[in-house]
């Protein structure tokens, strides 16, 4: 434990613009140096299951950060995290939905249904090294009437959400059953984020001394 407090903490990259990540990350008592979201082509290829899509989409979008690091001498030996999340009814990924009418059928496709979430965790270390995490959870939503959804859609949450809910935010209150892991849902699943970057040598627990 010594050396790790004694050992200058290498710089944290988050591969995202998602409030969501950051304050997960931050929830674990981990400080962001960066911040290096991408605009990557987010279309599921034909046939790709929901799995496939979150795992290719992470490393994308870590593959995207670490080309931006390469051009700033003062990121040089940080590691990038990045994530991505699916959300599916079956085979059928559910999109982010960018109107209304696309967040009234997600919310009718999961009305009392189970669905899964697939949540994957890219991490690029400094020795440009990939290493990749991919968690399922399984959730179930109440039959929704036509008034919460109404409501739902009004409250405008849905935007960007990847299924068209935030689990962490009104549409809690939908959520009967979860099987997995909460962080994962909300973004980004911590134990996994925590123990790829400990197994890469990150000084994970570093700030929790810095609490006393």
């Amino acid at each position: 434990m010594t050396a790790e407090i004694a050992a200058p903490k290498p710089k944290l990259i988050l591969a995202s613009a998602s409030p969501r990540r950051l304050a997960l990350l931050e929830q674990a008592g981990l400080s962001i140096d960066a911040l290096l979201p991408s605009d990557i082509d987010e279309t599921p290829a034909r046939g790709e299951s929901p799995r496939g899509l979150a795992i290719r989409l992470a490393s994308e979008k870590a593959a995207a950060a670490m080309k931006i690091r390469q051009a700033h001498p003062d990121l040089k030996d940080s590691y990038i995290i990045a994530g991505d999340t699916v959300v599916a009814v079956g085979r059928r990924i559910l999109p982010k939905p960018e109107t209304t009418e696309e967040a009234d059928e997600c919310l009718q496709l999961l009305s009392g249904r189970q669905h899964r979430v697939f949540t994957a965790v890219s991490l690029i270390t400094p020795k440009d090294q990939e290493r990749k995490r991919l968690v399922e959870a399984r959730l179930r939503f109440k039959r929704l009437s036509a008034m919460e959804v109404e409501a739902y859609l009004a409250a405008g949450e849905w935007r960007g959400k990847a299924g068209g809910y935030a689990i962490q935010g009104l549409a809690g209150v939908f959520l009967v059953k979860l099987i997995g892991s909460y962080t994962a849902v909300v973004g980004l699943p911590l134990y996994e984020t925590m123990s790829l970057l400990a197994g890469e040598g990150y000084p994970v627990l570093t700030p929790w001394f810095a609490r006393a």
